[in-house]
């Protein structure tokens, strides 16, 4: 893999899963239709089953082993697998050094939605290799202990059908042009309302589009998705309250972040730093003078 911000994420997990020795499931608070986990394992895990949705995961560490469609597959630390619904499948450790790995399962309903009529993907191989795919998924399973933003995951759904799609050898029609109105009227409404949750039917009722249409026209038009251009007018606005000399903890609140952990994650993901050394560093300058 190479190393961009999706396989540093990956590194990470990996080292996390390396430390664990017990047999485990650690499964995340998620919306309706999908479902988060990390499973560790020693040995056999599962024997034979199918279940009713995608079973789309990143092997971080060990060998994977599993049957399916009627042959054996490995998947080695950075390599994803792509179960589809309704099919036979086992899986376990392909070693003793024991297996760890994160899953996401989607109802198929989840994404027909997102393909707007489109007929549902089919990946042929079951383990793929691809560094894009792989840092949209860690986006999803890299913060498992962390809800969802209802915002993230329409970008993340649009993004991860993309994936698939083109791994299944049906590329989606190109837009024919870019919706500027709508995209701009979604920017403005995001930067107006930073400081509370957002919800998609909100910009879908000023945009006029679909929640995942206008995730693909805003990233067509701001090369970012409405939930990271949220979360950024945020975090301006926090470095904004610092400089003043605000207290963190009533920063968090105020700029609308869920707790202060999760301000702390998303200033460090942003700016290489968390908010308290920030604060240090550009406090420090005028302190000095004025003593």
């Amino acid at each position: 893999m190479s190393h961009d911000l999706g396989s540093q994420a990956f590194e990470g997990l990996g080292r996390l899963c390396a430390d664990a020795a017990q047999n485990c499931i650690i499964s995340a608070p998620d919306p309706a239709g999908m479902e988060r986990i990390e499973a560790r394992f020693h040995g056999s895990a599962f024997d034979l089953h199918r279940h009713d949705t995608y079973a789309i995961g990143l092997t971080l560490q060990g060998v994977q082993t599993f049957r399916y469609r009627g042959a054996t597959r490995v998947s080695l630390p950075g390599q994803i697998i792509v179960l589809h619904p309704d099919e036979l499948h086992d899986g376990g450790a392909g070693t003793e050094d024991g297996l760890c790995y994160r899953m996401l399962y989607l109802e198929p309903s989840l994404m027909l939605d997102c393909l707007g009529g489109a007929s549902l993907p089919f990946v042929r191989d079951a383990v793929v290799t691809d560094d894009a795919f792989c840092a949209t998924l860690l986006s999803a399973l890299g913060p498992l202990e962390q809800e969802l933003d209802e915002l993230f995951v329409d970008d993340f759904l649009a993004q991860l059908i993309q994936r698939l799609s083109r791994h299944a050898g049906q590329p989606g029609k190109p837009m024919a042009r870019t919706a500027w109105q709508a995209a701009a009227a979604a920017r403005d409404y995001l930067t107006e309302n930073l400081n509370r949750p957002v919800g998609s039917s909100e910009l879908e009722a000023i945009t006029g589009l679909d929640r995942y249409a206008l995730s693909r026209h805003f990233r067509a038009a701001f090369s970012t998705s409405p939930h990271r251009f949220l979360v950024m007018r945020r975090l301006q606005h926090a470095r904004r309250m610092i400089m003043a000399g605000e207290p963190l903890a009533q920063i968090a609140v105020e700029a609308g972040f869920s707790d202060q952990s999760h301000f702390n994650r998303q200033f460090k993901k942003a700016f290489g730093m968390t908010p308290g050394r920030w604060s240090s560093l550009i406090r420090g300058p005028a302190a000095m003078a004025a003593a």
